[in-house]
């Protein structure tokens, strides 16, 4: 028998004082069996720091030729492609000729996604947005974070703060340079 995916039903009130977006987000989302809780979890601070009308998540791992999050427009064209993780030179090559943003959150070593891409030719490879997110912080909010959880998220200054329950935790949260000048 197959496993099934476990839903999480976090309650995010969002404060993205850099952005100048706050919003009570009620989100529902499913996590793969074969998906990690860095990964469920970078997902979610994804969708909160690129929240935009028309954002979602999509089907998830099931589905490989879709981003972990992804905004379409109100005629339905794609605006925004998020990817989790280490994506390929290849599916960054195509994320950027299919979206006119791409930004990619990683809970690995980013320097591994530079490696990566190296010497491969990317589409409009040098706008692509890369976030590292720190393995500690994501840590302390699997700890904190149940099926059921609510969530206090901050940005503020290029600092992020998120209180789950009793934990209270920080990061700062910046661009990594994707393609270096070297």
């Amino acid at each position: 028998m197959a496993l099934s995916a476990t839903i999480y039903h976090l309650q995010v009130s969002l404060s993205d004082v850099d952005r100048d977006v706050y919003e009570e987000l009620d989100l529902r989302l499913a996590r793969h069996p074969s998906e990690s809780m860095h990964h469920l979890l970078t997902r979610v601070l994804a969708y909160c720091l690129c929240y935009q009308e028309g954002i979602a998540f999509s089907k998830g791992l099931s589905t490989s030729d879709e981003p972990a999050v992804w905004a379409r427009d109100l005629r339905g064209d794609l605006q925004l492609w998020i990817d989790v993780g280490t994506p390929s030179a290849e599916r960054l090559h195509k994320a950027s000729k299919a979206s006119p943003r791409v930004v990619v959150f990683t809970y690995q070593d980013p320097s591994l996604l530079s490696k990566t891409i190296r010497g491969k030719t990317i589409f409009r490879g040098d706008e692509i947005e890369v976030y590292p997110v720190n393995p500690e912080f994501l840590d302390q909010l699997e700890a904190a974070t149940d099926r059921n959880a609510r969530w206090l998220l901050v940005r503020n200054e290029g600092i992020l703060y998120v209180t789950a329950g009793e934990t209270n935790a920080s990061m700062v949260i910046a661009r990594f340079p994707l393609i270096s000048e070297a």
